[in-house]
């Protein structure tokens, strides 16, 4: 490695996060305001707010709030990386160093479903987290790769992301207790 390494964010998920968001690594706009999907254009929040029935222009603190009511917690696939720009395809192949996902998932039994925040997310997550992925992890989790809510996918509008990320609303509703949902397995 020869450039500066970027450090991600910590996750913001409550003990009773039912469906973890996972993105590849936060943007310049998320890094620079400490928050995620911080970028003006990125739709991530408006998906969330439609599918878990809050207001999209809550302050940050309001909407991770209405995230963690609805058991969704954030976090990336990616905690360090070099990369010269903003963009996933920025990221400099072998800089990439994960966070501890299953450690973590292996320690929050009420996770259900695991959601890609595109393909860059699904990759890393593949390549880094899958290998260590206990059997009984993977059979208690749902994975589902979705389009990403990235300004770069300009052929996904809101309304056709919001479709395709429905697929986690069975997991909002359900009680911690209640099995997953049929999903696929690890990416």
């Amino acid at each position: 490695m020869t450039g500066t390494l970027l450090r991600g964010l910590p996750p913001q998920a409550g003990d009773d996060c039912r469906v973890l968001v996972l993105g590849s690594m936060p943007g310049a706009a998320s890094l620079a305001a400490s928050r995620y999907y911080a970028h003006p254009r990125n739709r991530f929040w408006p998906v969330m707010a439609s599918l878990c029935g809050f207001d999209a222009g809550l302050d940050y603190p309001g909407r991770l709030a209405a995230l963690g009511a609805a058991g969704v917690g954030l976090w990336d696939v990616i905690g360090a990386c070099e990369r010269r720009g903003s963009l996933d395809a920025d990221i400099v192949r072998g800089s990439e160093v994960a966070n501890p996902l299953a450690d973590w998932l292996a320690r929050r039994p009420g996770v259900r479903a695991v959601a890609f925040n595109g393909g860059k997310a699904a990759q890393a997550f593949q390549r880094h987290v899958t290998p260590t992925l206990p059997a009984a992890l993977v059979a208690r989790l749902a994975f589902h790769a979705l389009p990403s809510t990235s300004p770069a996918n300009a052929a996904f509008g809101v309304e056709r992301l919001t479709g395709q990320w429905s697929v986690l609303a069975p997991y909002l509703d359900a009680p911690l207790s209640d099995q997953a949902a049929p999903g696929h397995g690890p990416p």
